[in-house]
Parts: C-alpha cells; structure tokens; sequence
C-alpha cells in the first residue's frame, strides 16, 4: 500500500491504495465520493469522467498513484458554493438532460469540461466532444439541449 495525497474538490485529502487501484475505485471507495460511477471499467462509458489538474479524464483509465499530488474535481465539487446546482446542473435540469442519472455526472463533468475550452460550442461540437459518454436513455438529444443552454446559446437544436 502507498500513501496517496492529493486535492480533491478543494481539500487536500489523503489515502492509502495499492500499485493496481484504479482512481475511479480511490475516489469511490476510499474516499467515499461515489458520485464518480463506475459503468464498464474499460473506458467506453463515460460515467466515471473527473477532471486532473484541469483535463477531463475517464478515472477508470488511470491508476489513483498516478493523481498523487493532483488537483482532482469531481461531480461533488461542482455545486455552487451556496450548494445550489452550478449552471450546467442546472440546464441538465431544466432540459431534462437525464432520465435515470447514471451518466448525468460523467455527462456534466464532460461538459464543463468543453465549455473550459471552447464556452460557445456549436451542436455539432457538443455531439463530438460527447463521443466518449454513453447514455442508454435520452438519446442525448437533451443533454445536448442543455450544455447549448449553459454555454447561454439557443436550445433549438434539430432532433437527430
């Protein structure tokens, strides 16, 4: 086992894992933050995208001794200080951009992520960027929906 320590969400935190802990399993099981979901394991899914030292990352693609020392932000970490939804949450929302919730925090932690980069994507773009988050319930139409509404662009996307 090696002592691990890194900022997560603003807090220096630390934790013992083994060579083989993957950060997806660090973030969930020792850190106890599970909204951070574990969908496939091997990097198709999504469900599991935090952001270290700034990149969005698919967690269950990188070891957890590799953030040692990394800022990490995870869905937990993306409220507003007060707590209420920070934009993006909140256009899930609004836009019903989830139905059963389990990629919605891969899904808001891609797209705060895209919006770092590029704040006023075009639909095309948003639908790129997403290429790596798999949803099985909305057909993405409303996600799409609602990054075009964080990003303070019209919401009048045509249905694919």
């Amino acid at each position: 086992m090696t002592q691990l320590t890194m900022t997560v969400n603003g807090k220096t935190v630390s934790g013992d894992a083994e060579g083989r802990t993957l950060l997806s399993t660090f973030l969930r099981d020792t850190l106890g933050l599970t909204g951070t979901h574990i969908g496939c394991d091997t990097s198709q899914c999504g469900a599991c995208v935090v952001h270290v030292d700034g990149e969005a990352i698919k967690s269950c693609t990188m070891l957890a001794l590799e953030a040692d020392g990394s800022n990490v932000a995870t869905i937990e970490g993306q409220a507003n200080e007060d707590g209420s939804l920070n934009v993006i949450q909140q256009a899930f929302q609004d836009h019903h951009g989830l139905q059963c919730g389990f990629c919605t925090p891969g899904m808001v932690m891609s797209a705060a992520a895209l919006l770092k980069e590029n704040p006023k994507p075009t639909e095309a773009e948003v639908r790129a960027y997403l290429e790596g988050n798999i949803c099985r319930c909305t057909g993405y139409h409303n996600i799409v929906k609602a990054i075009m509404a964080a990003s303070g662009q019209d919401v009048a996307i045509a249905a694919e």
